[in-house]
């Protein structure tokens, strides 16, 4: 994990120990969107490096993961209740499809426990996380327009 991966992370995991409410301002969701985009490119671009690094390339991309979970968690706190209640389903299933992203770390471990070589597994799980957390983002986009995220 680099220090400008924590430094961007950091807030957000302040902020949901902070016993105040997060601010709905355009500005702080603009913020909160831009900080799960770059912790997906961050999630992607270790997706491409780890297969060559072996168990240390598996934990980094574990740890950029759940980066974008913190990330994705402090996001939302960012919402208005009108924006949470109009998107409930959509955020439902933003939430789901971390879930299923999260599945992947399983298959690795089970592609290791049935002595599939380091490379190999990792090699898989990267291409799932690298596809899955594309379409994640696109829908990510997508909900966010919709609901109106960071306009004034």
């Amino acid at each position: 994990c680099s220090l400008a991966s924590v430094l961007v992370l950091l807030p957000f995991q302040l902020v949901a120990q902070w016993p105040f409410s997060v601010p709905s301002t355009p500005s702080a969701q603009r913020n909160a969107v831009n900080a799960v985009r770059a912790q997906v490119s961050w999630l992607q671009n270790a997706t491409r490096t780890a297969p060559k690094n072996g168990e240390p390339g598996y934990g980094n991309v574990q740890q950029m993961f759940e980066g974008l979970r913190h990330t994705y968690a402090g996001f939302k706190q960012t919402l208005t209740p009108q924006q949470l209640m109009q998107g409930a389903n959509s955020l439902a299933e933003l939430d789901a499809g971390l879930d299923i992203l999260q599945e992947a770390f399983l298959y690795y471990q089970q592609d290791r426990t049935d002595g599939q070589p380091v490379g190999l597994a990792l090699r898989d799980l990267c291409q799932d996380l690298r596809q899955g957390s594309a379409v994640w983002l696109q829908e990510f986009n997508k909900i966010c327009s919709r609901l109106r995220v960071g306009w004034g």
